[in-house]
C-alpha cells in the first residue's frame, strides 16, 4: 500500500525531474525503507507473522527430508511389484531423489532472486505434490524413477530457500533459535519418515506412503497460501517503486536495490553466485566437502537398512522402520546439548589463557565443536559395520547407528546454525545472498550421496 508520505516524495522527486532529459536516476528518486520502523520491512513485522513464517518453512523441508527414506522399508514390495530382482534399483530410488536435492536448487532458487520466494515456493510444492503422486500411480520402474527424481529437484528448492526467508525475518539475536528449528528438517526428516513409512507400507501398501507425503506436502502447501507473504527485500522494494511510479507519474523511481541489468544477466548471476561462494572461500569449501561425505555416509546407511534388519535379523516391514529410533535418540540428544555445548566452547576459546582477559571473540569458534563430534561418525560405522557380519545382538548395530547419528547430527546442527553464524561474522553472509549460502550446503551435502 502506498502511503501519503511515499507519493509526496514521489512528487517533489517527479518536480526535480522535470525538464531533464535522460533517465539516470538521482538520490531524490531512490526508493528505501521509510526509515527503521517501516512496516514493509519483514524484520518490522509483527513477532506472530514472522515467527509463522519461521515455522511453515520448517514444516517444508521436514516433508521434504522425510521423502528420501519414507519408502524405504517397503521398497522390497516396490521391486516385487515391477518384477525387480536387482538391489543396485533399489538404492537408486534414495540415490535419484537425493541427486535432485542436489541438481533443483541450482535452478530454482535463482529464479528467487529475480521473482521473489514466494511464487517459487508455491512452485515448487505444485511439482513437488504432483509429482510424488506420479510416484503412487507409477505403472513401472522408468516411470517411478522419473518422478523420483523430479520431485527431489522440487523438494529441494525450498530447503535452499528456508536460509534466505529466515534471514529476512528475523534478527541477528533471533536467527539461531530460527535457525535451530529449521535445521530439524535436514536431521529429523530422514528419521521420522521411516517410522511413518513402515507401518503405512505394511498395513496398506507402499503407494500409500507417496500420498500421505503429498496429503503432508499439499496440506503445508495451503498453509503457505495463506500465512507466507513475499520476504526479499528487493522484491519488496521494486514493488513498492512500481507502486508509486503508477501513482506519481514518475518513471525515474528506482529501488535501491535494483539492478539494470537484464533477467536473463541477473539469472546467470543468481546461477553462479553459489559457485562462486563455494570456490572463493576456503572454510566454506572444506565444510561443504565434509558435510557431502557426512550425507553420503548416513543416506549410504539408510540404504543398508532393508537388507540388514529384514533380511538377516527378521524384521516385518513395519518394525524395519523402527530401526531409526536409534538415530531418533541421537537426534535428541544433540538438539538438547549442541548449543549450550557450542556457546561453551566458543566462550571458552574466547578467553586468553594468561590473565583470563576476553580476547577478540573469531567467527571461526562456531565451528570448533565439529573436531570433538566428528569421529564418532567413524566410531559408529565401525561398531555398525562390524557387529552385522558377525552377526550380534540386533541392538548392538542400531547402537552403532546412534554413535553415526550422534557425530552426524552435530555436524549438520552446526552447519545450519554454527556454521551460517561464521558465514554472517566473516562477511560473506547478507540477506540477498543467503539463498546462494544454503544452495551451496544443499548441494554439498546432497551430492556426496552421489
Amino acid at each position: 500500500m502506498v502511503s501519503k508520505e511515499d507519493i509526496e516524495t514521489a512528487i517533489t522527486s517527479t518536480s526535480l525531474e522535470a525538464g531533464m532529459l535522460d533517465d539516470k536516476p538521482n538520490e531524490n528518486n531512490i526508493i528505501d525503507w521509510d526509515g527503521p520502523q517501516d512496516p514493509e520491512n519483514p524484520h518490522n513485522w509483527p513477532e506472530r507473522k514472522r515467527w509463522a513464517h519461521v515455522i511453515v518453512v520448517a514444516l517444508i523441508s521436514l516433508v521434504m527430508n522425510m521423502a528420501p527414506t519414507m519408502c524405504a522399508p517397503g521398497i522390497n514390495e516396490v521391486l516385487s511389484t515391477f518384477n525387480i530382482q536387482s538391489s543396485t534399483i533399489s538404492t537408486l530410488a534414495v540415490t535419484l531423489y537425493v541427486l535432485g536435492l542436489a541438481m533443483g536448487p541450482m535452478f530454482m532458487s535463482s529464479l528467487s532472486e529475480v521473482f521473489g520466494r514466494l511464487p517459487v515456493y508455491h512452485l515448487a510444492n505444485l511439482f513437488f505434490v504432483a509429482f510424488v503422486i506420479g510416484n503412487a500411480l507409477s505403472q513401472n520402474i522408468a516411470t517411478f524413477m522419473i518422478c523420483r527424481f523430479i520431485s527431489g529437484c522440487a523438494g529441494g528448492t525450498p530447503m535452499a530457500l528456508g536460509g534466505g526467508t529466515i534471514a529476512d525475518v528475523t534478527t541477528i539475536q533471533q536467527r539461531a533459535v530460527a535457525m535451530s528449528l529449521y535445521s530439524l528438517g535436514p536431521m529429523a526428516g530422514p528419521v521420522l519418515g521411516p517410522l511413518i513409512g513402515g507401518f503405512v507400507a505394511s498395513n496398506l501398501t507402499w503407494r500409500w506412503t507417496f500420498y500421505l507425503l503429498a496429503i503432508f506436502s499439499g496440506t503445508i502447501g495451503l498453509a503457505s497460501l495463506l500465512v507466507m507473504r513475499e520476504t526479499h527485500p528487493k522484491i519488496i522494494l521494486e514493488r513498492k517503486a512500481a507502486r508509486l511510479r503508477k501513482a506519481t507519474g514518475n518513471p525515474h523511481l528506482r529501488s535501491k536495490l535494483s539492478n539494470p541489468k537484464p533477467v536473463h544477466q541477473l539469472l546467470l548471476q543468481a546461477l553462479t553466485r553459489p559457485t562462486k561462494l563455494l570456490f572463493r572461500s576456503p572454510i566454506l569449501l572444506i565444510i561443504s566437502i565434509y558435510m557431502a561425505l557426512i550425507f553420503g555416509l548416513m543416506y549410504l546407511l539408510f540404504t543398508t537398512f532393508t537388507d540388514v534388519f529384514e533380511t538377516q535379523y527378521g524384521f516385518t516391514t513395519a518394525t524395519s522402520g523402527l530401526v531409526y529410533l536409534g538415530l531418533g535418540v541421537s537426534l535428541v540428544t544433540c538438539m538438547f546439548i549442541a548449543k549450550p555445548l557450542g556457546e561453551r566452547l566458543t566462550a571458552y576459546h574466547s578467553v586468553k589463557k594468561g590473565d583470563g582477559t576476553q580476547q577478540q571473540h573469531r567467527a571461526e569458534y562456531r565451528l570448533l565443536p565439529m573436531i570433538y563430534f566428528s569421529p564418532c561418525v567413524a566410531i559408529g560405522l565401525f561398531i555398525y559395520g562390524w557387529t552385522v557380519y558377525y552377526k550380534a545382538h540386533w541392538i548392538v548395530p542400531i547402537i552403532g547407528t546412534s554413535v553415526i547419528g550422534f557425530g552426524s547430527f552435530f555436524v549438520m546442527y552446526l552447519f545450519a546454525v554454527g556454521g551460517t553464524g561464521y558465514v554472517s561474522e566473516s562477511g560473506v553472509w547478507v540477506g540477498e545472498y543467503a539463498a546462494g549460502v544454503f544452495g551451496v550446503g544443499v548441494f554439498a551435502g546432497a551430492g556426496g550421496v552421489l
